[in-house]
């Protein structure tokens, strides 16, 4: 059964748009007395917590002064997505020059109620020292800033202003080491709260980095022991590893190198969280990386030496396509082999790279949806599989948005055999409304642990995913925004659409159709598709035709010993 579902997996990699909502659709179970029910009970978090926005948290409010809805927002995120890939620092001042040259950065200052969104506005106009600021300076912010842009290749400028997004990405790390992040989880959150840490750093580069990754995980899988209290795994901290920083080469074109190196890494680590009685959860990677995955994490499952642990996890992405597929795997595969699976149901953080991606390689199709209501639609036919299949599965909701979690309440109907899971920095203020009209709903924050070396990329990815116009953080605390259009069934958005698919983003092949000059992107194959991979393989081994080339030298063919050219 679960081989049969993972080549149906594979079928739906690239699936029509179209197709896969209208299957969704059917799928839905809710009556409109239960979607209206839903709605009011988001409106009324919305409400409450607008109530109490002077208590949300930092990105919350950052991101409704900085969102992409305006020219500074859109600066901060280029700014911060291209630092990354800047080799030099003369570029790098040019860069910093021309995105803080296109903002009004005055109109921003005390526009906000928190007083480390403001702060951080000064941080990105000033140099970094503590200095007298005049009339001049306060009342006339825009003469001075042209002022400042002009000395903005000074090199103390641009540290400054990287000091300055470090200090703020700050904000949504728990701390430097696990120990850190402990001891500060515990304080700033209410007794009973529980954390899954993620160790900073993304794909590894090289052997060095992959064991450097695998030393920060191995210490905090034992430090999470050691502090484990708990009788329960599902109440117990727990720990997120990403296979990428596992490994140097973590592709389908490595195949049997990443299984025969990475795979005894990883049941390293999953035998100490067993010992340890916490659990371990293969986090998400990006949508070509999800069939290795699938793989790895299958092995695991069916590893006898891990039998008797409910600790293995695994992250099931809502904005791919074949993510209802992937849902019905775990399911299977948790039945297979006796087990229950922990499952964390996510929205996706890297829907623009999964775009650009599909269109450089010029492939059939997306593997995610390219609207909004689609992945949200996804979530919701995932969440109620979930939730009926808790004799095998651990159902684990991460989520930032008022309407799905009060759509997870009704899809429960009274099971409380599952938990939310928000972001460190984010959704508290939700959460901490949620918990006034029911203090039993179980909650853990994932929680990023590093340095600030390695927070940069993890501040950029959940910038763009919840800085958008349309997402729901962003317009949360937005008082211009009426709660109840902000909390629309997502239903009835995918059905007030007569197009499934977005008309404004292209198949990957069309991407040029409407320029002057019109042309076909060209077709590239995905060789992390293992079926992709076969096929072309079977070609090539089936090849019969043998064409023989030779030079003509005046007129005349040249003979001489032939070489093979493959």
């Amino acid at each position: 059964m679960a081989e049969e579902l993972r080549q149906y997996i594979r079928a739906q990699t690239h699936a029509d748009e179209a197709e896969v909502a209208n299957r969704l659709l059917r799928e839905d179970n809710l009556d409109s007395a239960t979607k209206t029910t839903i709605s009011d009970q988001a409106t009324l978090l919305v409400e409450g917590c607008r109530q109490r926005s002077h208590e949300a948290g930092t990105l919350d409010a950052f991101l409704q002064e900085f969102g992409l809805s305006n020219k500074e927002g859109v600066a901060l995120m280029c700014l911060a997505e291209a630092l990354l890939r800047v080799p030099d620092e003369a570029t790098a001042d040019q860069l910093i020059a021309e995105k803080i040259r296109s903002g009004d950065w005055g109109s921003h200052q005390g526009a906000s109620s928190s007083r480390f969104v403001n702060a951080s506005v000064w941080g990105l106009m000033l140099t970094g020292r503590v200095v007298a600021l005049g009339s001049e300076t306060t009342e006339d912010t825009g003469s001075w800033v042209k002022t400042l842009t002009r000395k903005l290749g000074e090199p103390a400028v641009r540290r400054a202003i990287l000091q300055a997004m470090r200090i703020m990405g700050g904000q949504y790390v728990l701390g430097r080491t696990i120990e850190e992040a402990i001891r500060k989880g515990r304080a700033a959150n209410s007794p009973g709260t529980r954390f899954s840490f993620d160790m900073l750093g993304e794909g590894a580069r090289t052997a060095s980095d992959a064991q450097r990754y695998f030393d920060a995980y191995a210490e905090a899988i034992c430090v999470l022991a050691n502090a484990n209290t708990e009788g329960d795994i599902t109440h117990a901290d727990g720990i997120s590893i990403k296979l990428s920083a596992l490994h140097p080469r973590y592709a389908f074109s490595q195949y049997d190198r990443v299984i025969s190196e990475l795979l005894p890494r990883v049941k390293q680590l999953a035998l100490m969280a067993k010992a340890g009685d916490i659990s371990l959860t293969i986090d998400a990677e990006e949508s070509e990386r999800l069939d290795i995955s699938l793989d790895l994490f299958e092995a695991r499952a069916r590893d006898p030496d891990l039998t008797a642990w409910d600790g293995l996890g695994f992250v099931l992405q809502a904005y791919q396509k074949r993510a209802e597929a992937t849902c019905d795997w775990l399911i299977a595969l948790a039945r297979e082999t006796d087990r229950r699976l922990m499952v964390r149901l996510v929205k996706g953080a890297y829907w623009d790279r999964e775009i650009k991606h599909a269109q450089e390689l010029g492939l059939s199709d997306y593997p995610v949806f390219t609207r909004k209501c689609n992945t949200d639609l996804s979530y919701q036919i995932c969440a109620a599989k979930l939730l009926g299949a808790t004799a095998v599965v651990f159902p684990q909701f991460a989520t930032h948005n008022a309407h799905t979690v009060s759509m997870i309440k009704a899809l429960a109907q009274g099971n409380t055999n599952f938990e939310f899971q928000r972001l460190h920095g984010m959704g508290q203020l939700l959460y901490a409304q949620l918990s006034k009209s029911d203090p039993s709903t179980p909650i853990r924050v994932y929680a990023p642990v590093g340095n600030h070396k390695d927070l940069l990329p993890y501040l950029v990815r959940r910038l763009l995913e919840n800085g958008a116009n349309s997402s729901f953080v962003n317009r949360f605390l937005d008082a211009s925004v009426s709660a109840r259009e902000l909390n629309r069934d997502p239903i009835e958005q995918v059905l007030a659409v007569s197009q499934r698919r977005h008309p404004k983003i292209p198949l990957p092949r069309h991407l040029y159709a409407q320029e002057s000059a019109p042309w076909l992107n060209a077709i590239g194959f995905d060789l992390n598709d293992a079926s992709v991979v076969r096929d072309r393989s079977k070609r090539l081994t089936s090849l019969s035709q043998r064409t023989e080339a030779r030079p003509i030298v005046g007129g005349q063919s040249v003979t001489s010993e032939p070489s093979p050219v493959i």
